[in-house]
């Protein structure tokens, strides 16, 4: 009997040691497979049994093949990957718009502004030659297609970057759907719980999913009894008890482009800002690329009409028979300063010279601009439009489109000067520059057809070069709507905010990305595959099944022994 029992001990321990071999052959087959984790197999020695006062052991047994998994550590790797995948996003959108700035080179904004100025500076000189006039013209053409073409390049980054969220949100729902695929298999494999081996291969499958996932929006994870994991996105659900819940993008326009959020389907509520790849490439879109939009359009506006401030006061060397005004209004009764015009209106007025082309002889008249506040009676462009066309010799009209036009008699022309109220600028009479922004920034194009309007003088004459000379001094000046800044300083300013932003991106996503490298090595010391401790292991295996061996052909001997009796 007791033979017998030897023999099915030594029977059992080849059957655990053969299982260990094959355990140990797995990890090594895998021991190049990204996102493998180690399996070991967990002995215990067999329930003994009694023979008279002698309690026997049974040898040993298999109770599991479990996967060498540390879940604390999977959940602070998950939470640097959303943190470490959101700066990168950052830091290549900060990379992306610093190359379209091309700061280093000749064709920067920069440049752009030096060249307009310097053109300025030359035309002052001899203001009445039109190859230097020209040139003024031909550079404030050059500077207005840069400032458009720029925010053309950024408008199309954001675009781009809203088609990548809408990659990445198909493939953050095709990972929550084989998530919950291989919960659904996991369990079943495992018996629901009741077995005590789990499904490594299916198991690292799901890893490598919630580590992908984890990247792109930030995700927790707890693991159920019978195997399922449930797992969550701030206080959402996105895979918990059998039910499941995708990401969606809602198409909004933010600042002339069309843009994508991201929210559940379910729910509705926004994705977390915690992280993850989304979050920054979001973060970046609309914070990076939105916030110099906003910069630019600023630098813009202001450069139009502080420009268009000087320049409406000044002269040509010849006036308008016609000019209609750029800038279109709603309403012509309403109140100057309660519409929408690129800038701002104030109480003050503007001179109107009616001349005489034949006799040169010059009417002048004085448009006065109500805005005080006092009576009742604040001026409209209709109001502007009567006082202007009691003049003699010329005519004023609002088009259908809601512009005022003035026409000179035959014979006469019409020129501006001493405009202090901003009105000419901001209706768009006498201007330089049109547009509101960085989005429609261009030149007049009466002056682009006749540069002779350009108004380089203030009535003294071709020679005249007083209003160049202020239109000169227009990039240094302190302007309020720029916070007291001239605009060369305040491109400056987001040159370098750009430049500082863009370090600390970098040296933000380089420390994370340092962190989850060292815990990727936490993981890979505790869950990866060592060839040489598998070998080791295997001949530990291997030694211990010959002996078992050794005990099967010892029992055999001890048989035949009694047989020949």
């Amino acid at each position: 009997m007791s033979l017998n029992a030897a023999l099915a001990t030594a029977s059992r321990a080849l059957d655990v040691f053969s299982t260990a071999v094959q355990v140990s052959s797995n990890n090594i087959a895998n021991a190049n497979t990204p996102g493998f984790i180690r399996e070991e197999l967990s002995l215990a020695p067999e329930n003994p049994t009694s023979r008279g006062d002698l309690i026997i052991g049974a040898g040993v047994k298999t109770t599991a093949v479990r996967q060498a998994i540390d879940q604390f550590l999977e959940s602070r790797i998950h939470n640097t990957n959303s943190e470490a995948n959101a700066a990168n996003a950052r830091e290549s959108i900060y990379t992306q718009l610093e190359g379209q700035l091309r700061e280093l080179g000749d064709q920067d904004l920069s440049s752009r502004f030096s060249s307009f100025l310097a053109s300025i500076n030359e035309g002052a000189n001899q203001p009445e030659q039109d190859p230097l006039r020209s040139g003024i013209i031909m550079e404030g053409q050059s500077l207005a297609s840069d400032i458009t073409g720029l925010r053309d390049h950024i408008d199309q980054l954001r675009t781009d970057q809203t088609s990548q969220i809408d990659n990445l949100v198909g493939e953050a729902n095709n990972l929550i759907d084989e998530i919950a695929d291989l919960n659904v298999k996991i369990t079943r494999q495992e018996t629901n719980g009741l077995s005590k081996s789990e499904a490594g291969g299916l198991r690292s499958r799901r890893y490598d999913a919630l580590n992908r996932l984890s990247e792109i929006i930030p995700v927790q994870f707890t693991e159920r009894p019978n195997g399922n994991v449930d797992v969550y996105s701030g206080n959402e659900y996105v895979v918990s008890s059998g039910l499941i819940q995708h990401i969606e993008t809602v198409t909004t326009s933010d600042r002339g482009v069309n843009v994508d959020t991201v929210q559940f389907d379910q729910t509705h509520s926004q994705v977390p800002q915690s992280g993850g790849q989304i979050r920054g490439i979001i973060e970046g879109r609309d914070e990076i690329l939105g916030g110099f939009v906003d910069d630019l359009d600023q630098l813009a506006g202001s450069l139009i009409s502080a420009f268009n401030q000087i320049h409406s006061s000044g002269e040509g060397l010849e006036g308008y028979s016609t000019v209609t005004s750029t800038t279109q209004v709603d309403n012509p009764n309403s109140v100057l300063s309660d519409l929408n015009l690129p800038s701002s209106i104030t109480h003050g007025s503007f001179e109107l010279k009616v001349t005489n082309r034949q006799t040169g002889i010059t009417q002048y008249q004085t448009i006065r601009i109500d805005l005080d506040g006092i009576g009742g009676n604040d001026s409209s462009l209709e109001d502007v439009r009567a006082a202007i066309d009691s003049a003699a010799n010329v005519t004023a009209t609002i088009t259908t489109t809601g512009q005022l036009r003035l026409d000179a008699d035959p014979n006469f022309e019409l020129r501006f000067g001493n405009d202090t109220s901003g009105a000419l600028a901001a209706l768009g009479i006498n201007t330089f520059f049109t547009g509101s922004d960085s989005s429609d920034i261009g030149i007049n194009s009466l002056i682009k057809e006749n540069h002779n309007l350009l108004a380089t003088g203030q009535g003294g004459g071709p020679s005249d070069n007083s209003n160049a000379l202020q239109l000169a001094n227009v990039l240094g000046q302190p302007i309020d709507s720029l916070g007291g800044s001239g605009i060369d300083d305040f491109y400056r300013t987001i040159i370098s905010g750009i430049a500082q932003g863009s370090a600390a991106e970098k040296a933000k996503a380089a420390g994370l990305d340092q962190y989850s490298q060292s815990l990727q090595s936490q993981r890979a010391q505790f869950s990866g595959v060592s060839l040489d401790e598998e070998a080791v292991r295997m001949i530990e295996f291997q030694q211990a099944y010959a002996a078992s061996a050794r005990v099967i052909r010892t029992v055999d001997e001890l048989f035949n022994v009694l047989v020949n009796l």
